[in-house]
This record gives C-alpha cells, sequence and structure tokens, in this order.
C-alpha cells in the first residue's frame, strides 16, 4: 500500500491520540467526516493500523521496574526456539521479545514492580523454560525516551 501526504499525517495524528473523533480529525486535516472514516477504514483494511490501545503509566500500576534479558539458547533447533517462543509469549511480565543477531538468541523487555519482583519472575517462571543456557540481565536507571509513534 502506498500513503500520499495525507495518510502519513492521518496515521501520525492516529498514533499520537487515537481516541480522537473523525469530526476532529477532518478539521486537522481539512477533509470532510466521511473521507477521512473512509480513509481510516482502507488502513485498518490493509492491516496498517493494527489495533487500538490504551498506554497505560507503569508507575501507576506499580510496574516500573523495567529489565532487559538477554537470552541465549543451549541449542539452535527448531524445537528449542519453537518451545520458547511458545512459553515466553505466556509471560505477563515479558512485554517485548526478539530473536536477535549476536551473542545471545532473544532480548526481553521485562517489566515488574521491584527487584524483588524481578528475581521472582526469573526464578519462578524464565529460568524454568526448558532450553535455556544463560541469561544476562540489565536495569533501566531512567527512561530517556519511550515513544510508540512509528515514523511513515
Amino acid at each position: 500500500m502506498t500513503f500520499d501526504p495525507i495518510d502519513k499525517q492521518l496515521i501520525t495524528l492516529l498514533q499520537t491520540d487515537s481516541k480522537q473523533t473523525t469530526k476532529a480529525l477532518s478539521v486537522q486535516l481539512n477533509l470532510s467526516v466521511t473521507a477521512v472514516y473512509e480513509r481510516i477504514k482502507k488502513l485498518e483494511h490493509h492491516g496498517v493500523i493494527d489495533r487500538y490501545v490504551a498506554m497505560v503509566n507503569k508507575a501507576e500500576v506499580q510496574k516500573s521496574f523495567v529489565a532487559f534479558c538477554h537470552i541465549k539458547l543451549i541449542k539452535h533447533s527448531q524445537d528449542y526456539v519453537v518451545q520458547f517462543e511458545k512459553e515466553v509469549a505466556n509471560l505477563d511480565e515479558v512485554m517485548e521479545c526478539y530473536h536477535i543477531s549476536g551473542d545471545y538468541d532473544y532480548l526481553l523487555k521485562v517489566l515488574v514492580k521491584d527487584m524483588v519482583a524481578f528475581r521472582e519472575f526469573m526464578v519462578n517462571k524464565l529460568t524454568t523454560i526448558n532450553h535455556i543456557g544463560s541469561t544476562h540481565s540489565m536495569f533501566v536507571i531512567n527512561e530517556v525516551k519511550h515513544s510508540t509513534i512509528v515514523p511513515v
């Protein structure tokens, strides 16, 4: 799908605040409400807009301890990879999981309440997953930038 400048602006506006009404968007884009509605439906239909979510303040829900965990599997067989990915996808504390290149196989972004909760997560959940050879964790001192806006 190719985007014209209005599509790009609309995508950015929706990423900034998806609760805006089509009326508010139409004013900003200088289009009719119907035209904005049709563009949004087209973006949804083509999978450009995947879903709408609410961004939650981590501190307000006591999940402000952020850790990044590097994971190395003991073996890179398809069975081990599939099994690991299936199990890690079911861990609520894991916000993001990436299969990466380099010294480690996976990078996880983990949100928990504090260091005690992180240790509990590591001991009782993450390290119980089969085929993990080693882990290396880093803790966030300060969040300098966090954006969910994908540039278009």
